[in-house]
């Protein structure tokens, strides 16, 4: 265990089976920061909070300059390496990696959260929903993994 507890969590969900290939369906399609859309489904399932979208426009600005000065462009630098220089890729591959752990510090650090009984996966998905007005299948697909089914 680290000492955030939503970067265990995120691990956690995002090793299973499907659940990367719906989060970054979010991402390209969406626009959806992934751990931010992670944030959402920790803060209703671990830690029984429902969101407001002023909660998660705040949360979300709190990292939004990281996201764009850093995390963007290691992943541009990651994905345009991948088929060209197999070191290079695998180095800004853990570069983004620790990257987003650090925007994870900060997401957790920012919204104050612990984890507490009464979260649910209703919670989650309902706050996931506010990053995806419209829903997505891909959204549908994420809370049915994150309920295990």
């Amino acid at each position: 265990m680290s000492a955030n507890p939503f970067w265990d969590f995120s691990l956690a969900v995002y090793g299973r089976p499907g659940v990367p290939a719906c989060c970054l369906a979010l991402q390209d399609r969406c626009g959806v920061d992934v751990n931010v859309l992670l944030f959402a489904a920790w803060a209703g399932l671990h830690c029984g909070i429902r969101l407001s979208a002023e909660d998660l426009a705040r949360t979300d600005g709190a990292v939004a300059g990281w996201r764009d000065e850093v995390v963007r462009p290691l992943r541009a630098l990651r994905r345009r390496a991948k088929t060209e220089d197999d070191a290079f890729y695998r180095r800004m591959k853990a570069a983004e990696l620790e990257a987003e752990r650090v925007q994870q510090d900060r997401l957790f650090a920012a919204g104050g959260f612990t984890p507490q009984a009464g979260g649910g996966l209703e919670l989650a998905a309902a706050n996931m929903a506010l990053l995806v007005p419209g829903g997505d299948p891909a959204l549908d697909e994420l809370v049915e993994l994150l309920a295990g089914r």
